[in-house]
């Protein structure tokens, strides 16, 4: 007993020696990389990451822009063309959704055995299903506790105005490119706001409330369950995904940043193909954490500004409302909206009072949107982690097999006749 009360000791020092030993030579590692940077390094950095930089660039400019243009108080029909560039993009990424959408779940089911890509889909499903309650809940829990439907309904005065289309509008629709047109969706969102000072009282906590929720779920709920899953740091795995969630943040639309989040992770994060193009596209159309999240919390709100008291029954049926209202949502901005109608009439909320947040939605919305296509992202990791044996295998019954190759050609296309002919060549050398 003495002995092995005295190895206890040694093994936790030596354990704690090998720690701090590893954060040394890591230091010391990166520090000769710093030392060893050169003015090309940097040179090549920027060129790498251009694109990354001048969307962040935007995002950045387009908030100042947008809050400089404020007090010119620009009509409606200014606003609409000086969001232009915006739409423009906008128009240009929904046009590359369905083909898109198509032709990933062609080629991934294509890539893979009936076996394979069916433990692959129900890894899928399991992983959606698990984070969307799991964000529900967040949404819920933080709504009871920060209680930001305080108060009276008096602050709420002003209605939502619905503008007419006009011939312009038209014209520009038949002519509806990426940094530029995330700045000018931003502006023309900020410049659009008729009364910031509605971010404060209820409407603000509220606000506070849903970020709180979906930064818990973002930063703390999903690279959990990364590392959990993968034993991989989950943050060097988000970090390839930037330039995605830059996007997202930027354009509002899970769906119309899909062509991005396929390039981040297929060229970044080095995901197999076969699970990208499978897995992605479903995500993006039923993979709705962030939106579960806010149609949770937005309901229990609405209940609060009406000063209704809801009891477990009803709480537990917004949660199964909100699964499955984000499930039916579609990738597009605002499309959270539409859908809380369902939440709402579940346990008999007024509808009409979805105008009280409207006013802060276009802003959440680019939230949510990032944390679904994270989601998305940190899903389609878990499920390659999960499926790298299925992956590894061929099906003997399919004819040709996708095999990536390291000359960045996409696909080989390899017949059995060649499989069989290289099994035979060994059996023939040795009969000679």
């Amino acid at each position: 007993m003495t002995q092995s009360n005295g190895e206890n000791p040694q093994r936790t020092r030596s354990g704690l020696h090998q720690i701090r030993a590893g954060i040394q030579s890591r230091s010391l590692l990166a520090k000769k990389k710093v030392e060893n940077i050169t003015k090309d390094d940097v040179k090549g950095f920027f060129i790498r990451n251009a694109f990354v930089l001048f969307t962040i660039a935007a995002v950045v400019i387009g908030i100042i822009l947008g809050f400089c243009l404020r007090p010119y108080n620009m009509s409606y029909r200014d606003v609409k063309f000086f969001s232009f560039p915006g739409e423009l993009l906008m128009r240009m990424l929904q046009m590359l959704v369905l083909p898109l959408l198509v032709s990933s779940l062609i080629t991934g089911m294509a890539a893979l055995d009936g076996r394979a890509s069916g433990k692959m889909g129900m890894r899928a499903v399991v992983y959606y299903t698990t984070t969307t309650v799991i964000a529900v809940i967040i949404g819920i829990i933080m709504v009871l506790i920060i209680h930001p439907g305080k108060g009276s309904k008096d602050e709420f005065t002003k209605q939502q105005k619905i503008e007419q289309i006009s011939p312009a509008d038209a014209f520009l629709d038949l002519i509806r490119y990426a940094p530029i047109g995330i700045l000018f969706l931003i502006a023309g969102k900020i410049v659009e706001m008729e009364d910031i000072s509605a971010m404060g009282g209820q409407l603000g906590m509220y606000t506070v409330t849903v970020i709180c929720g979906l930064l818990i779920h973002a930063i703390v709920v999903l690279p959990t369950l990364y590392f959990i899953i993968t034993r991989k740091n989950p943050f060097v795995f988000i970090g390839g995904l930037l330039q995605a969630l830059i996007t997202a943040l930027g354009t509002s639309s899970s769906s119309a940043t899909l062509p991005i989040t396929f390039k981040c992770l297929e060229e970044n994060n080095k995901v197999d193909k076969r699970v990208t193009r499978f897995v992605l596209p479903v995500g993006a159309t039923i993979n709705m954490d962030g939106t579960a999240l806010y149609e949770a919390l937005a309901a229990i709100f609405i209940a609060q500004v009406n000063d209704y008291d809801l009891n477990f029954g009803q709480i537990l049926t917004i949660s199964i409302t909100a699964t499955a209202a984000s499930i039916g949502a579609a990738g597009i901005p605002q499309a959270g909206l539409v859908t809380m109608v369902i939440v709402l009439t579940s346990v008999g909320l007024p509808t009409d009072d979805i105008t009280l947040i409207i006013a802060v939605d276009w802003f959440l919305d680019r939230l949510r949107t990032t944390t679904n296509v994270l989601g998305d992202s940190i899903g389609a990791g878990i499920v390659e982690h999960l499926s790298r044996h299925e992956l590894q295998k061929k099906d003997p019954e399919v004819g040709n097999s996708v095999v990536e190759e390291a000359d960045k050609k996409p696909y080989q296309l390899i017949s059995q006749e060649n499989e069989y002919e290289n099994e035979r060549r060994p059996d023939s050398e040795t009969k000679m």
